[in-house]
């Protein structure tokens, strides 16, 4: 079903203002906490008869502010988007219904796929496995290279999606295989309560958490959701603030931030750079970059730079040379990084993982298959050294 804005909002506030009854209480009210139990999250999904039918896939939102005059504020992530009544938030995903706020993108996703976990990419966890990967719609960037646009920067009535709770989602994984449900393709953080919900679920099964994401959020959120992660891969647009809001309308420290937090709670992490041309491969800055993560993380999480193909708005660009992708690794090695990769380049040798002590090849890779696997216990077949990340027992 696709409904215009205005009918949106609407029929949105028509089903909300029966399955809720009374507004909530006026002034201003401190941001919304969840408690620590793994089952009491705030707020209920709003399903049943009646008009809800029209829209069920809706949860009042997490980490929120209530203001004067019916006014919220979103604190999931550092836009921390002011809303009026009916008004949408920068990723589309949320709306203020008379004074609270609630994600419409719970139980819809629109993107649901069995991975290999090497597409997220993250070549330091669990090599060979499968990962259930799910998205809804949304993002709280303006990328203008954005791979994934058509659902990035959609609403989630606009398009096409399958109704999947968090307790079917984890059966569905659990059922194909996977290893881990990953959150992914367009920007998990936008549907922060749905991937809540899933976490800790599939931890209560046994599956691994995997946040693939641009690491746009707010400490008090991520810190909650590191309860629940195994995994991530943050997307590390540039080394420049100035780049961050000309290519993706966001702040560059926020996501420094949250590398930190990660590093500091002990999820394992990697880096990615998408090496743009005229914005993110000046070699100063690369090198700048490198070695803020040599002195803040250390040389163990994995870094990817990825080419760069014309996308989006910026479908006039070249594809990033090769040569400025081996520039960035050879960088990258001198600052003190031991695995840095080259992505999107079929067959190149930088895909390849190599012990850092003895410098043998441990895990070749061809497209996401693995011919050649020397690791034991996570540590190198040939000298014993012990390699960073999540392995095979």
């Amino acid at each position: 079903m696709r409904l215009d804005r205005r009918t949106f909002l609407m029929v949105a506030g028509a089903w909300l203002g029966q399955a809720l009854g009374a507004g909530p209480a006026r002034g201003l009210a401190a941001p919304a906490r969840m408690s620590s139990g793994p089952d009491d999250i705030r707020g209920q999904v709003v399903r049943g008869g009646g008009p809800a039918d029209i829209w069920p896939w809706s949860r009042e939102g997490l980490f929120y502010r209530r203001l004067e005059g019916r006014d919220v504020q979103c604190l999931i992530c550092p836009n921390r988007c002011f809303l009026h009544p009916g008004d949408r938030s920068v990723c589309r995903s949320r709306v203020n219904h008379d004074g609270v706020l609630y994600s419409l993108a719970y139980g819809n996703p629109c993107a649901v796929h069995l991975d290999p976990v090497e597409k997220k990419p993250l070549y330091h966890f669990m090599p060979g496995s499968r990962v259930f990967s799910l998205a809804t719609t949304g993002c709280n960037f303006r990328c203008l290279n954005c791979q994934n646009w058509e659902i990035s920067q959609a609403r989630p009535e606009d398009v096409r999606f399958e109704e999947l709770f968090p307790p079917e989602a984890v059966d569905r994984a659990a059922a194909a295989g996977a290893q881990a449900v990953a959150y992914t393709y367009a920007e998990a953080i936008t549907f922060y309560e749905y991937m809540l919900a899933i976490a800790q679920s599939a931890r209560q099964r046994g599956l691994a958490n995997l946040l693939i994401s641009n690491g746009y959020i707010n400490t008090e959120p991520l810190e909650r959701l590191c309860d629940y992660l195994d995994g991530a891969n943050v997307n590390l647009k540039s080394f420049s603030d100035a780049v961050y809001r000309r290519l993706n309308g966001g702040r560059l420290q926020p996501v420094l931030e949250t590398l930190k937090t990660l590093h500091r709670r002990g999820v394992h992490f990697e880096i990615t750079t998408l090496v743009v041309p005229g914005y993110a491969d000046d070699p100063a800055m690369i090198r700048s970059m490198c070695a803020w993560i040599h002195d803040q993380l250390g040389g163990d999480h994995p870094l990817h730079f990825n080419r760069f193909f014309p996308r989006y708005k910026l479908d006039r660009l070249p594809a990033t040379p090769i040569a400025s992708l081996e520039r960035c690794r050879d960088i990258a090695r001198e600052e003190g990084l031991r695995y840095v990769y080259v992505g999107n380049v079929p067959r190149h040798p930088g895909n390849h993982t190599y012990c850092h002590a003895c410098g043998r090849l441990l895990v070749e890779r061809r497209g996401y298959s693995l011919p050649a696997y020397h690791l034991a216990g996570g540590c190198c077949r040939f000298c014993g050294q012990k390699i960073p990340g999540v392995w095979p027992a």
